[in-house]
């Protein structure tokens, strides 16, 4: 009975000792996590290049709106304008030339006071007609020199507005944002440029003009002295003293 007991006592202590231990079931095998390097590296490398493909993109996408902006600049109209202060020169020199006394810069009008004034002295006209002439001669080479120095005066008047719209231009020019101010600007330089070359002209125009009527007055005094002379001496002809008067008295 002592030996069934043992044995009964053996029993009941496995049967508990079992019941405590866990009892390891094997997972399928579909649900074992297992890490393979070589997967995982290849993963980490196409998502860095996923990366750098997008960091690729967003710098593209820069250099296409910097492109545009530049785009936007270039085409860009200049803010400033000089042009309605060089027509304004232009305007004053021109109308300094049209307000030529006597024989203006017209070439039927110039043909006109030659053929009447500068040309050879009748030997039909009186003493009164040739003093006459001649001092509608003088009156014209007085004329001719006063308009010249008006012209000049003129001239220097614009050099003052000239050298306004050169600083000016050259600012714009400098501080150009874009291809198509800066070609604006020196457009405008060229312009104001063109402008004191005509006033340049202008002024050569009205000096020659004062210097040839100058000349021309010499030419018809010279005829006249002489044709005073051959009356002077032509036998039959009397002379007669009297007062003498100079013709811009």
């Amino acid at each position: 009975m002592n030996g069934k007991s043992h044995s009964a006592r053996i029993a009941v202590a496995w049967l508990l000792s079992a019941s405590i231990i866990p009892v390891i079931v094997p997972a399928p095998a579909h649900a074992i996590v297992v890490f393979d390097p070589s997967n995982y590296t290849q993963n980490v490398l196409t998502a860095v290049r996923s990366l750098q493909q997008v960091t690729n993109q967003i710098t593209s996408l820069q250099n296409e709106a910097t492109m545009l902006i530049n785009q936007g600049k270039n085409l860009a109209s200049l803010p400033y304008s000089a042009l309605a202060q060089l027509q304004q020169s232009i305007q004053k020199t021109q109308q300094l030339l049209a307000e030529a006394q006597s024989i203006a810069y017209d070439v039927q009008q110039i043909d006109q006071a030659f053929q009447q004034h500068y040309a050879q002295v009748d030997p039909a006209a009186t003493d009164a007609q040739l003093i006459a002439n001649a001092k509608s001669r003088w009156q014209t080479s007085v004329g001719a020199l006063q308009d010249a120095m008006r012209v000049q005066a003129g001239i220097v008047q614009n050099m003052d507005a000239s050298k306004g719209e050169m600083a000016a231009l050259v600012g714009e020019s400098q501080g150009a944002s874009g291809a198509l101010q800066a070609a604006q600007a020196g457009n405008q330089i060229l312009a104001l440029q063109a402008q004191q070359l005509a006033d340049l002209t202008a002024v050569t125009a009205a000096n020659g003009r004062a210097m040839a009527l100058q000349a021309a007055e010499q030419a018809a005094a010279a005829e006249q002295g002489r044709e005073h002379r051959k009356r002077f001496l032509t036998p039959g002809t009397t002379y007669q003293p009297g007062q003498a008067k100079m013709f811009y008295e």
